[in-house]
């Protein structure tokens, strides 16, 4: 994956005024943007998805540009082939898993599905061992059974590129150790590359080849994955995390 990003955002005015400077490079295939609550990471996120636009700057994709203000491009997020999970998941408590699913290729109408459309959700439902939860609903659900759901969602469109807003925050510290490992063996299946959030360092230790630290409101450092040696990236995020000497 080749990923560009080089924008400023600002949003709000007044004493609520944040303004956004991020700018990072990466032809990695795993993403982790690091960082407390509130400095920008989220921010960023929506802005490579198309849901936030920023006041300036560039954002491309494997060499396809999805927003350039000087050239006056501004994809929509629909046409972006960007999987995006919600840290909240953002499932349909009135609809079924399969039709929660379905969603993401039919967002009008998750129930007229043709013969071919239907097939290839039941593939992506087998993929990630859910296909026995195709007509409950999301309240049913236990949390690592969301989370899949919600990742099935974003897969079923086959997107270039998995952005995952803090996907493990809210499961607890056994769950999250087993719902990390089955992404990543899902993101390998798939072939999808994928841009993750987080603030844990586990995530770093498993999930990163390329690391972007944020401090508030911009991109403090990045750094890439170095083979000869592995745990460098966990210290570089650990260091960012201790309090400034006085």
């Amino acid at each position: 994956m080749e990923l560009e990003v080089d924008i400023d955002v600002t949003l709000g005015r007044g004493a609520q005024r944040f303004a956004l400077s991020a700018r990072f490079a990466s032809l990695r295939e795993r993403l982790v943007l690091f960082g407390p609550s509130g400095v920008g990471k989220s921010v960023t996120l929506q802005a490579i998805a198309g849901l936030l636009r920023p006041t300036r700057g560039r954002i491309a994709l494997g060499g396809r540009v999805l927003f350039d203000s000087a050239a006056g491009i501004d994809l929509p997020a629909r046409e972006r082939r960007i999987g995006y999970l919600f840290q909240d998941h953002a499932l349909f408590p009135h609809l079924s898993v399969a039709r929660n699913i379905a969603f993401g290729l039919t967002p009008t109408l998750p129930w007229r599905l043709d013969a071919a459309t239907k097939a290839h959700v039941e593939r992506v439902m087998r993929a990630l061992d859910i296909a026995a939860l195709g007509p409950r609903r999301a309240h049913e659900l236990s949390g690592g059974q969301h989370q899949r759901v919600a990742l099935a969602r974003a897969l079923v469109r086959e997107p270039d590129v998995l952005l995952l807003d803090e996907p493990f925050s809210a499961l607890d510290a056994t769950l999250r150790a087993r719902v990390r490992a089955e992404l990543e063996a899902v993101r390998e299946r798939f072939g999808v590359p994928m841009v993750l959030i987080s603030h844990d360092l586990e995530d770093v230790a498993r999930l990163a080849d390329t690391l972007v630290l944020f401090e508030p409101g911009r991109v403090a450092s990045v750094a890439h994955r170095d083979a000869r040696e592995p745990e460098a990236l966990v210290r570089l995020a650990a260091a960012s995390l201790q309090p400034a000497a006085p």
